[in-house]
């Protein structure tokens, strides 16, 4: 069967937002093929079935980081409108209340996108794990080798939002 929308393309869409994997509003709308605005109305006559836990609002400060983190909602920073972000829960309930077909058939690749990404995180804990027993086997010679491989395992450090790196350079004086 061939996929309406491959996997790839919804997992660049994916985002952790207050420790939470989401999808926006806008990008759902574009796989669904209808505009945010419908998609929303269709949430709106729906509220009941969205709880805080399947969807939320983001805030200006996460719309900004949004915004700057990925170039593909440009389009959104000077919108009014603060962006829905939907939990996967959120992303299941949404094929219900729009009710399309696309909808139904794109919510299986979206589910599938879930679940991958659920899986490469059990693997990577599985690796950290096997790290540690390996380490505690093996005397305190290859320590600097296991630290270098923890190393590239973390994830890289959340940016303090008030701290902005300079770029280029800053004359002498």
């Amino acid at each position: 069967m061939k996929h309406l929308v491959q996997l790839e393309i919804i997992e660049q869409k994916i985002l952790m937002i207050r420790g939470h994997r989401v999808m926006l509003d806008r990008d759902l709308a574009e796989l669904y093929e209808v505009s945010t605005k419908a998609l929303n109305q269709a949430v709106k006559r729906n509220l009941e079935s969205f709880p805080e836990d399947f969807m939320f609002a983001l805030n200006e400060g996460e719309k900004k980081e949004v915004v700057t983190i990925c170039d593909h909602l440009a389009v959104i920073k000077y919108s009014p409108q603060l962006p829905y972000a939907f939990t996967e829960q959120g992303v299941a309930m949404l094929s219900s209340v729009l009710k399309s077909k696309r909808a139904r058939q794109v919510n299986v690749q979206i589910m599938r996108a879930f679940v991958k990404l659920r899986q490469l995180l059990n693997t990577h804990k599985e690796l950290a794990r096997k790290l540690e027993e390996l380490e505690k086997k093996y005397d305190a010679q290859f320590k600097s080798v296991f630290d270098a491989i923890k190393m590239l395992m973390a994830p890289p450090a959340e940016p303090d939002p008030g701290h902005r790196k300079i770029i280029g350079f800053k004359p002498e004086k």
